[in-house]
């Protein structure tokens, strides 16, 4: 037995009306750890509060990607310890369902354009050579001006093809104010979010 579960014991005999002296004999546990207090759960209580309020803002991510938003915050933590208090607080990423229902979410989402480079929505197209290799094109869309500003094409495209291609986009034309993406696998990597975060754009 721990000497935290032990200390924890000799709590709950002195609540029974055992005293100090003798539920600490028994325990085998000095009488100054009846006052201690643990540094580390307070320590990571406020952690746990900001990775609790950033779970219901993004529902679907888990203890790596809120992570990244948590070091935006200022909460630069290692990613054992992020799990440790992902697991703890008992946070996880809520199992998919039949139906498509939609997902109540603190977020602010971005209205729609009312001028050109507001917002550009990004997404995957799929497609095949005459030979049957499928092929992949990344393409970026003004959605004020539907004007296609990018297509990127390739076997495979990784985030780190994404990113480069949307810097590359915005040396040239600017900023928008928003970025959009369907929210599927390709666009919620981390690199992706910790890029967003660092050129403080909203995504």
């Amino acid at each position: 037995m721990s000497a935290q579960a032990r200390l924890e014991q000799a709590h709950y005999a002195i609540g029974r009306g055992v005293s100090q002296r003798r539920a600490c004999t028994l325990m085998q546990v000095a009488r100054s750890g009846l006052y201690y207090e643990r540094k580390i759960p307070s320590r990571d209580l406020p952690v746990i509060d900001v990775m609790r309020r950033l779970s219901g803002q993004y529902p679907r991510f888990g203890s790596r990607r809120i992570r990244v938003f948590l070091a935006r915050e200022g909460l630069q933590i290692g990613k054992e310890r992020c799990s440790r208090l992902w697991s703890q607080a008992g946070l996880q990423v809520p199992a998919k369902k039949k139906r498509r229902r939609a997902i109540a979410s603190a977020a602010p989402r971005p209205k729609m354009p009312d001028q050109r480079n507001t917002v550009w929505s990004y997404d995957f197209v799929y497609d095949a050579c005459a030979n049957g290799q499928t092929i992949k094109c990344l393409t970026v869309v003004d959605e004020y001006t539907r004007e296609c500003l990018a297509i990127d094409v390739a076997g495979s495209i990784r985030s780190k093809r994404v990113i480069d291609v949307l810097s590359k986009l915005i040396s040239v034309r600017g900023a928008p104010k928003y970025l959009r993406s369907d929210n599927g696998p390709e666009f919620v990597a981390t690199k992706l979010l910790e890029w967003a975060v660092q050129e403080k754009r909203n995504y």
